[in-house]
């Protein structure tokens, strides 16, 4: 059973209010800042997997609308962004890249260590490590033929997905719960002045400050943005340099916001307006929704047990790294909080998870715009970049045919 891009959207949007539904009727949900659309998007997954278990069909989605939000999603941090917070978050910038980079790393030794040590192919533990969790589903279908080919692993695209499934789930349930908790034990607090870069806060939410030029600007110019980048990848690809629709679309979002604003101070600008940061939410909840409920959870139970022992790990691992070494190395400050719930996220499942526990711990507790900067640049650009060279230096290292 095959849903079409106006069927999936619709089921996602669904999906969304269920999302915000559950979390506004379990208050615990929202006291551990779990994002709304990972509610909805989990509770959608477990609906669907058991219909087609009960029904014996197949059901699959068209996702071709789910790139576009990423891309609007991108566009509006981008421009949300100013060099001045880039300066500010120059530091930050450098110190997280390099933790991102040393937890690929680490990710890998602990996957290729115990897939050996339980008997399976080291070259698993890569599928178990960066490739399926800081990488994702995108980074599992790359690397996984390859690894299949040189190591005489053919279960390998399914091993990856269901390690990419996991990370996901397990990167935006327990994602929040660590942002909230470091926020709450260091009693922090964000600015209440500050704008949210997405969404608004939940004391705000049914009362919106946004009209109808508001919303006809931001997506004029996110429209402008999104044409831009496209001449941009265009010239890139001219130059043998390819990237991710959504990382140059990240690029020109700034590009725009810091050159505009200064040459036409008098032009009506979005960044920073409750029309953007709610347009903003809308795209990544959207995105989460789709990505989740398309997801089948039976790859999760197909997973061998070795599997399942490595991921327990690699959570437990990557929670105490977070919590005994990032949170310190970032200064114990609310945007430190912030930043290492998101980093949670992103070292699990992907950017967008990142994203969606830091909105659901600012709209909590208050705006953290360095965050919404920092980590999205971290991982949408230059994980991705590390992770490629990362993996190909294990199988390298590791041989195969």
């Amino acid at each position: 059973m095959k849903f079409d891009g106006s069927h999936t959207l619709i089921l996602a949007i669904l999906v969304l209010y269920a999302g915000r539904y559950v979390n506004g009727v379990i208050p615990w949900l929202r006291r551990n800042s779990i994002p709304e659309p990972v509610t909805g998007g989990l509770v959608a997954s477990i609906v669907l997997t058991l219909i087609q278990v009960a029904a014996g069909i197949t059901l699959t989605f068209d996702l071709s609308s789910r790139d576009l939000l990423l891309t609007v999603f991108f566009t509006t941090v981008g421009l949300s962004a100013r060099v001045s917070m880039l300066r500010a978050g120059g530091i930050t910038l450098v110190v997280l890249t390099l933790i991102a980079v040393v937890n690929l790393v680490l990710q890998n030794t602990i996957g290729v260590g115990l897939m050996t040590v339980l008997g399976l192919p080291p070259a698993a533990g890569l599928l178990a490590g960066s490739a399926a969790l800081s990488g994702g589903h995108g980074t599992v279908l790359a690397w996984a033929p390859i690894i299949a080919e040189r190591f005489d692993f053919p279960a390998a695209p399914a091993f990856g997905a269901a390690a990419a499934t996991f990370g996901l789930i397990a990167g935006g349930v327990l994602g929040g719960p660590l942002g909230e908790r470091l926020v709450k034990r260091h009693d922090l607090d964000g600015s209440t002045a500050a704008t949210l870069s997405v969404g608004m806060p939940y004391a705000q939410e049914s009362q919106p400050r946004i009209d109808a030029n508001g919303v006809l600007q931001c997506l004029l110019v996110i429209a402008i943005a999104i044409a831009a980048s496209g001449y941009f990848n265009d010239f890139l690809r001219s130059m043998g340099v390819t990237l991710p629709a959504f990382v140059t679309a990240l690029f020109m979002g700034i590009v725009l916001s810091n050159v505009v604003p200064p040459l036409a101070p008098r032009l009506p600008w979005p960044a920073g307006t409750p029309s953007l940061a709610l347009i903003s939410e809308i795209a990544l909840g959207l995105f989460l929704a789709m990505s989740l409920m398309s997801l089948n959870l039976t790859t999760l139970a197909d997973a061998a047990l070795p599997l399942l022992v490595v991921l327990a790990v690699q959570v437990t691992v990557c929670w105490f790294l977070l919590t005994v070494v990032v949170f310190p190395l970032l200064g114990r400050s609310f945007d430190a909080a912030v930043m290492t719930g998101g980093f949670f996220g992103l070292a699990l499942g992907a950017t967008p998870t990142a994203i969606a526990i830091m909105t659901a711990v600012t709209k909590a507790h208050g705006a953290s715009p360095r965050s919404f900067l920092v980590v999205p640049l971290v991982g949408a650009f230059f994980v991705d970049i590390a992770n490629a060279l990362v993996l190909q230096g294990f199988i390298q290292w590791l041989g195969g045919r």
